[in-house]
């Protein structure tokens, strides 16, 4: 039993999808702390004039240090969905594959959403089934769960009864390797080498949301996604 585990991000980079891809079980990190300035409501899409960042407003004011990514609510009076959507026309329109995709992103940005963790949430599943990937979704809030860090990672794959648990690269800087061995948990990093594939424009941009490959390459997205990819132990 192989286990990954992110926190929920809005159109994620290609990597987020390739751990999930290779993983028995993927569990959705919401119940921490959101972070400032972090990629859990905003990424990156690629534009006529470079890389533009899409950010989901949320309502943060005086609440930091008290704000679980899975309590988030949206910034009052924000047209962020009519705009992301324009924006997303704007540049992937001539793409290959938009016309196919597109009627499911714009019933998703044309949803009124009451809260972030339900948005975002609908928009992994989405990106999962175009990706054609049936990894298992988890989300920590449901689930009886206490540590932080390091230790809030060995718990939760204890108990799904994990064999593996496969982390980003950053997991080495605070991952207590040891106590997983102890409790029969191979720890494995991945180390994503990201594909070059043709993108609308002509200068390649790595790490663009999974949205740039799907409208670039579509059904061929999910070998692009996984090729030439290997983890460390």
């Amino acid at each position: 039993m192989k286990v990954s585990i992110n926190q929920p991000a809005y159109l994620p980079w290609l990597g987020y999808f390739q751990r999930i891809a290779v993983s028995d079980l993927h569990i959705v990190l919401d119940h921490v702390q959101f972070e400032k300035n972090s990629f859990v409501n905003r990424n990156k899409i690629n534009s006529k004039t470079g890389s533009v960042l899409l950010t989901v407003p949320l309502l943060t004011s005086g609440k930091f240090g008290d704000l679980p990514i899975n309590t988030l609510e949206f910034a009052p009076n924000q047209k962020w969905r009519k705009k992301h959507w324009a924006s997303l026309q704007g540049s992937y329109r001539r793409a290959p594959f938009f016309e196919q995709y597109a009627p499911a992103y714009e019933a998703l940005y044309a949803t009124d959403w009451e809260s972030f963790s339900p948005m975002v949430l609908a928009f992994l599943k989405q990106h999962l089934s175009d990706l054609e990937i049936e990894t298992p979704i988890l989300r920590s809030s449901g689930m009886s769960v206490e540590g932080r860090k390091s230790d809030l990672v060995l718990n939760l794959c204890k108990g799904e009864d994990a064999d593996v648990y496969l982390s980003g690269a950053l997991g080495r800087d605070y991952l207590d390797e040891e106590l997983f061995r102890s409790a029969g948990i191979e720890v494995e990093f991945q180390d994503y080498q990201h594909p070059e594939y043709k993108q609308i424009q002509p200068e390649f941009l790595p790490y663009m949301c999974i949205l740039d490959l799907l409208f670039n390459h579509g059904p061929d997205s999910r070998r692009i996604l996984l090729q030439n990819q290997s983890t460390e132990i």
